[in-house]
């Protein structure tokens, strides 16, 4: 018979590394935020008409009712009646004289103005693990 061969199995080792990661909680930070309030006076310009009315007195006799006239920013209304004389005529009484008159005045109107602020706290972690996590 032939001599039997030995063999002898050597096992080999070898480390490997493994790096894992988790994270923590090193500060934490809080932000308030708050609201101011002031009031200012505004100063708004506010516009309106007003209107004239004068009475001209006019006594002209007229064979026709007169329209309605405008003379710049003046509308003239003709106001006529008529008078019993041998003859039945159109007398111009008198012109109504209705003129525009545009001012702008300037008021201070309060008004209430807010603004936010934020102010900011910083708090160091008494923990370095972070949340569903526990420590090893």
């Amino acid at each position: 018979m032939r001599e039997q061969e030995q063999v002898a199995a050597i096992p080999l080792v070898e480390e490997r590394v493994s790096i894992a990661k988790r994270q923590v909680e090193s500060e934490r930070v809080q932000v308030r935020i708050s609201v101011e309030e002031r009031e200012e006076s505004v100063p708004v310009e506010l516009a309106h008409d007003q209107v004239e009315v004068e009475r001209v007195p006019r006594n002209v006799p007229v064979s026709e009712l007169p329209s309605v006239r405008h003379e710049g920013n003046t509308t003239i209304i003709p106001v006529v009646e008529e008078v019993v004389v041998l003859e039945k005529r159109m007398v111009l009484v008198e012109e109504i004289h209705v003129r525009r008159v545009s001012a702008t005045t300037t008021e201070h109107v309060p008004v209430v103005i807010r603004s936010e602020r934020a102010s900011i706290d910083r708090e160091p972690s008494d923990s370095r693990v972070a949340p569903g996590q526990e420590a090893q």
